[in-house]
């Protein structure tokens, strides 16, 4: 009979972008410790039938190989229109944002991508400042 040490029980996946250099960099910035703070749309846990994360869930966070890279612990999920995301939020994701323009720009630029166009199944689909956002805030308290 096998451990539970053996067989943990699968964590639920913490995905940032697409697999490819902009995962690649966000993992990095995680492990880090630059990057605590993410954004995704709520738009995306309505196509994808999901539901929003609980604070306290603990995830899996995912290389663009696919590996298990470390453990995160959300302790933050907030819902609000993008129009509000504060500075506060835009330096916490630790990609070297120094204004809320240059964050948002650079969200709006992957959030208007075609492969997330697609992901939404929307070839159209744009944000604006009523737009409602995950912005979520977590912590590592594994390494893998």
């Amino acid at each position: 009979m096998a451990t539970p040490q053996e067989h943990p029980e699968a964590l639920p996946p913490f995905l940032l972008a697409f697999p490819g250099p902009l995962r690649d960099q966000l993992v990095a910035a995680v492990l880090s410790g630059k990057k605590v703070s993410t954004t995704g749309l709520l738009a995306e846990y309505e196509v994808e039938n999901e539901e929003l994360p609980p604070v306290g869930e603990r995830s899996a966070l995912i290389d663009s190989a696919g590996r298990e890279i470390a453990v995160l612990e959300l302790t933050e999920v907030r819902v609000l229109p993008l129009g509000q995301v504060d500075l506060q939020h835009a330096l916490d994701e630790g990609e070297g944002y120094d204004s809320v323009a240059a964050w948002r720009a650079g969200h709006e630029a992957f959030w208007h991508s075609d492969e997330m166009r697609e992901a939404m199944g929307d070839p159209s689909f744009t944000v604006h400042d009523g737009t409602l956002v995950v912005a979520e805030r977590f912590r590592v308290v594994e390494r893998r």
